[in-house]
Parts: C-alpha cells; sequence; structure tokens
C-alpha cells in the first residue's frame, strides 16, 4: 500500500494557523499551570511542615484525592460542574471579550476553557510535587536542621531558608519530570473543548483528512517543546556543576603549585 503524504494540507492555510495557535496555547497553558502548581506545592509544603496534625492531615487527604483520580475526570468536573456554581455575573463576565484577555499569540486566557484548564493542571500537578520535594526535604542532612534551630530558626525561618533550597536541589529532576508531564498532560484537556495543539490537529483531521501529517507535526512539536522545557528547567543545574568543577580545577591547580 502507497502512502501519500501531503504535508502542504498541514503546513499552508488555515490547518497552518490552527496549528500554530493550538501550539502557542500549550505553551501558556503549561506556563500558568506550572506557575499554579509551584505556589500550590510551596503552600501546600509549609502547611504539612507547620500545620500539627490538622495541617499533615488536610495535605495527606488533598494528595490522596488528585493523586487517585484521573486528570480527565477533575477536568470535567471543573469544567461542567464546578464552573456552574460560580456566581451568574462571574460567569458572564469571564465570558464576555475583554482586551486584557489576549496573551501573546493572541491566546486568550480569561476563558472558562483557559482557566479550568489551567487549575484543573496546577492542581493535578502540585499532589505529585508535594511527594517529589517531600522525598528531597528527607534528603537534607539533619546536621543541618539541628544547625538551624540552634540558631533559634522557626519552623517557617527553617523551611524557608534550610529545608526548601536543598529540598528541592535534591528532588530538582523529578520536578522537572512532572513539569514536563504537565505539559504533556495538557492534551487532555481537549476533552472540554480547549483549542489546544491536540484538539487543532484534530479538527485538521475533520477539515482536510489529513490525520497522519497533522499528528505527526503535532508529535514532533509536543517533542520539542519537552526537549526545550528540559533545557531550560536543566541548566542553571548544569551551570552550577560546571562552575564547582572549574572551582575544584583550579583549587587542584593551586594545590600542586
Amino acid at each position: 500500500m502507497n502512502i501519500h503524504l501531503d504535508w502542504a494540507g498541514v503546513l499552508t492555510g488555515q490547518p497552518a494557523q490552527w496549528i500554530l495557535s493550538g501550539f502557542l496555547t500549550t505553551i501558556w497553558v503549561t506556563v500558568v499551570g506550572i506557575v499554579l502548581a509551584t505556589v500550590l506545592t510551596v503552600l501546600l509544603l509549609a502547611l504539612r511542615l507547620a500545620g500539627g496534625t490538622l495541617g499533615r492531615g488536610a495535605v495527606a487527604v488533598w494528595v490522596s484525592l488528585f493523586r487517585n483520580t484521573p486528570l480527565l475526570v477533575q477536568l470535567l468536573f471543573w469544567y461542567f460542574a464546578a464552573w456552574n456554581l460560580l456566581p451568574l455575573g462571574f460567569r458572564q463576565y469571564v465570558n464576555d471579550d475583554h482586551a486584557f484577555s489576549i496573551l501573546p499569540g493572541d491566546v486568550w486566557w480569561f476563558t472558562p476553557e483557559f482557566l479550568s484548564s489551567a487549575w484543573a493542571l496546577g492542581l493535578f500537578t502540585a499532589a505529585f510535587l508535594v511527594e517529589e520535594i517531600q522525598a528531597g526535604l528527607h534528603a537534607v542532612a539533619k546536621g543541618q536542621i539541628e544547625a538551624a534551630k540552634s540558631q533559634g530558626f522557626s519552623e517557617l525561618a527553617l523551611f524557608r531558608w534550610v529545608l526548601l533550597p536543598q529540598g528541592l536541589r535534591n528532588a530538582w529532576q523529578p520536578v522537572v519530570g512532572q513539569y514536563l508531564n504537565l505539559m504533556k498532560l495538557s492534551s487532555l484537556a481537549t476533552g472540554i473543548g480547549f483549542a489546544e495543539l491536540t484538539y487543532q490537529t484534530r479538527q485538521i483531521e475533520s477539515y482536510n483528512a489529513h490525520a497522519l501529517e497533522a499528528f505527526a507535526i503535532g508529535s514532533v512539536l509536543y517533542l520539542l517543546l519537552g526537549l526545550v522545557m528540559s533545557l531550560l528547567f536543566n541548566a542553571p543545574m548544569w551551570w552550577r556543576a560546571a562552575r564547582q568543577e572549574r572551582a575544584l580545577a583550579r583549587r587542584e591547580m593551586q594545590d600542586d603549585r
């Protein structure tokens, strides 16, 4: 069977505009989801460490709820159920056109689809980040904690200045993995009609039946975005490691002299 690939049917005209729009939308919802997930993770860790038994119990319930339910179900819940519980005036305001809602690339963020997608991705990812960073916190040397307490550090100060920086360093690779996973899971938002990259590639399939070409381009764009994100997140760690190696080499040269 001969397969004829018509790339022009995907990379020109309306299909090309859809792919570009979906790609930019995926980037923006990933950025917002990562920021939200990071903020929630810090708050949850602080609650777990300084909130006593009640705080630890609340975080445990949070983690169990969001880790053990499918993300698609959560997306459907936030968009079709929770959204309708909000005040009618607010929902009408969101559905109106607002100039401030337009992000670079003509991506509209102040919409029910974007807000529900970013919110669901942030909550879901935070539940995993909490456990990843908690493992990193457990790897912090006990001597560091005891030294901070002997200096009169409060629980919050201990978390802010000692535990969190070192715990993040210990857990950085798993954290980056969760950020990349958030980007890939954004494709599930097509289930609520969110016009991200997967939604737009499916739209091309319906438009001109170039399914193979459309999904091939979509896969390549997801791969490129993942590689760029990995480079950006890991660059500080690589730079620090290179700086430490250079410092060690200079020290060895001085010792030889």
